[in-house]
Formats: C-alpha cells, structure tokens, sequence
C-alpha cells in the first residue's frame, strides 16, 4: 500500500505538468504597479512621425514607468491623437531583446506591446520568465501589470528549484 502512494504522487505530477504545458497561469506581482505613473524613454536616436502620431527610439532603448523597466533594441510609440505627437502614449511596441523587468522578476523575448490605457503587456516570441531561481518559458506570455498576473502560452517549460534548507 505504501508503494502506491508515491506512484499516485508521480501521477498526479504528470497530469498537472501536462495542465501546466498548455498555458500556465503565473502569479506576476512583482510587476504590479501604477499604470498611470509618467513614461521615461532613453534612446541613443529618435524619429518623430507627426502626421501618424508615432515616435521611433532606437538603439539602446530603455523605457522607465515608476519601478518597471522594459529596454529593447527599438521601441515604436503610439500616441492616442494623431495631430499631437507629444500627448497620451497609446501603445509601446519594443522589439529586439525585449527585456522586461521589476524587482526580482524579469521577462525576455523578442517582442513586446505594452498598453498603458488597459495594462496588459503581451511578450511573443522565446519568451523566458525569471523568477528569484525559477524559471519559465513558452511562446506567449500575456501579463496584466494592474492584477499582477500572467499566462505564458505555447509549450510550456518550467524549472522550479526546491527552496534551500538551512
């Protein structure tokens, strides 16, 4: 009887990393902030697009919201009026090492939209999630920076590390 109780724990292990496969939820808090906080942007260049409403930075880039870091290769900014390039940012749409970042938690890809109005940041493309001495991969991870929490979708491959004993 004692030998089926690990068998039964082996299983139960299999069935949830095959739930878990498909598109893990992720608790994200260490990404929880105030959307509504100012938008920093350092680049080593800028295009400004007046007519469409849209900035290029590029080279360098690093996008600073209160403690949230998001820094990429090219980062497209999309203003809500189309006659006014300096008003509202709509949308952030970084490509190119995609690093985005918060306390212990960091996230890579090779893409990323964030949508300031809505807080959701949608990473595509060899997404890694980090987490203290976890990990987390896939094809898409959707995080909502309001909630804290987040999907990684598309294959799913996790590492956990047992916690230390002292």
């Amino acid at each position: 009887m004692l030998k089926l109780i690990p068998a039964a724990v082996a299983v139960s292990f299999l069935v949830a990393a095959q739930v878990f496969a498909q598109g893990a939820q992720v608790p994200f808090g260490g990404l929880k902030h105030d959307t509504t906080l100012p938008v920093e942007v350092t680049a080593d260049q800028l295009e400004v697009d007046q007519a469409d409403g849209i900035a290029v930075f590029s080279g360098n880039v690093v996008v600073g919201q209160g403690e949230m870091r998001l820094a990429a290769d090219r980062v497209r900014v999309e203003y809500a009026g189309s006659e006014d390039a300096t008003g509202e940012i709509r949308r952030l749409h970084a490509s190119g090492n995609v690093v985005l970042t918060n306390g212990a938690e960091a996230a890579e890809a090779q893409d990323a939209v964030y949508t300031i109005a809505s807080g959701d940041v949608v990473m595509t493309g060899d997404v890694i999630l980090t987490q203290g001495r976890n990990a987390l991969s896939g094809e898409r991870f959707v995080v909502d920076l309001q909630s804290g929490t987040g999907v990684m979708e598309g294959r799913v491959r996790t590492i956990l590390q047992p916690e230390e004993s002292e």
